[in-house]
């Protein structure tokens, strides 16, 4: 059976990479765990470990915080070595984040095959961070693993072989359901005096939301006059903390500290309405069936909005507070996507150890077999 090896790097990787890597075992399939180490507050990495059952990483590159590009090189310059020492035949590598570019790019010229989990999706806003490193990790993937129909078909617009693409379903929503019930037992309501219905859940992470004062200053402003319909809870990432004391809460917005999985899935559970700049809980609320207001001009999970419970309302305060008004009023029906069933990394696990080897199958940019050169030339001007 192949060795595999599966990255993770931050917060948003852990739910992707533990039922990927459980389905791949089941299957006999050598795993090791690399732990990149971008994020490394015990609050945003260990508590997550713990809550998901994730064993310790096999190996830890402990590369920490930094620019975009010394955060991206740090990983590539820790990353090469233990490929050339493990000789993997496959990396997984998942979401969008830079530990997902950096780690992509070194198999990528290293020559193992690569898969990328939640391959597709779009923002189609290039100011973000995530979408250049998703864009450019899918261009060097063997395997593109779509969580939704969009995301197939962003990929077949971008001419991608139908090799390549596999419509495999969301593996967050996996971890969710299969963690459910354990987070329904949480004592997190009790803890913070909150009944089920009765309040609405914050978060607030992205550069652009919480890193300009007058954007943060104005999404609060909004978020006071939400708070006297709705009492509001925001755990303040760590990422926020600091800006959100010194620009102050509104009345009715409680600050909480940062929570851990079980926990979270509890709050976005049993909140009323949910508002956040996660592409995460999008997800997470729409497979919950419960109202989500995303706080962004755009999101890459535009399934969320079409056939799930999420409606954008940019960052304008006076349409932010309009349309969580609305949702108040009339919350849309809950509706979850097709193959968001629990049983993606299933799919995933049977794609990759099914599809052949690096000698074997075509690589990235080799042509489609209909657009190979023939007796008289290509069949496709060049």
């Amino acid at each position: 059976m192949p060795r595999i090896i599966c990255v993770a790097g931050a917060r948003p990787n852990y739910m992707k990479i533990k039922p990927v890597m459980d389905a791949l075992e089941r299957r006999g399939a050598e795993v090791l765990l690399v732990h990149t180490g971008q994020h490394y507050d015990p609050a945003m990495n260990d508590v997550f470990f713990t809550d998901l059952g994730i064993r310790p990483p096999d190996r830890f590159l402990g590369v920490g915080s930094g620019s975009h590009a010394e955060q991206t090189g740090r990983v590539m310059t820790a990353f090469e070595p233990l490929l050339g020492e493990v000789s993997p035949d496959l990396v997984v590598v998942v979401g969008d984040i830079n530990s997902t570019l950096a780690c992509a790019l070194v198999t990528a010229k290293a020559g193992p095959l690569l898969a990328h989990v939640e391959a597709g999706l779009r923002s189609r806003d290039w100011s973000m961070p995530e979408e250049v490193n998703r864009v450019a990790t899918d261009r060097v993937s063997d395997y593109l693993l779509a969580p939704s129909p969009d995301a197939a078909g962003n990929l077949r617009a971008e001419g991608y072989r139908e090799d390549q693409i596999h419509l495999v379903g969301n593996v967050m929503i996996d971890t969710l359901l299969a963690n459910l019930e354990r987070a329904r037992a949480s004592d997190v309501l009790d803890r913070f005096g909150l009944t089920r219905g009765g309040y609405g859940l914050v978060t607030l992470h992205r550069p652009a939301n919480v890193d300009d004062p007058e954007v943060l200053a104005g999404l609060l402003k909004a978020l006071g006059e939400i708070a006297g319909r709705c009492p509001l809870v925001l755990p303040a990432h760590p990422r926020a903390s600091g800006r959100l004391a010194e620009l102050g809460v509104p009345a009715g917005v409680r600050l909480v500290p940062p929570a851990g999985y079980l926990d979270f899935i509890a709050l976005q559970d049993a909140a009323r309405v949910v508002l956040t700049d996660s592409g995460g809980v999008q997800e997470e609320t729409t497979a919950l069936g419960v109202p989500c207001v995303t706080l962004r001009d755009n999101t890459e999970r535009p399934v969320t909005v079409e056939e799930g419970t999420n409606v954008l309302a940019g960052r304008d305060p006076a349409r932010v507070v309009s349309t969580v008004h609305g949702v108040l009023d009339a919350p849309p029906a809950p509706r979850r996507p097709a193959l968001w069933d629990g049983r993606a990394s299933d799919r995933i696990a049977e794609v990759l150890l099914s599809g052949g080897t690096a000698r074997t199958r075509p690589r990235p940019t080799d042509r489609p077999a209909t657009d190979q050169p023939g007796p008289t030339g290509p069949m496709f001007p060049i």
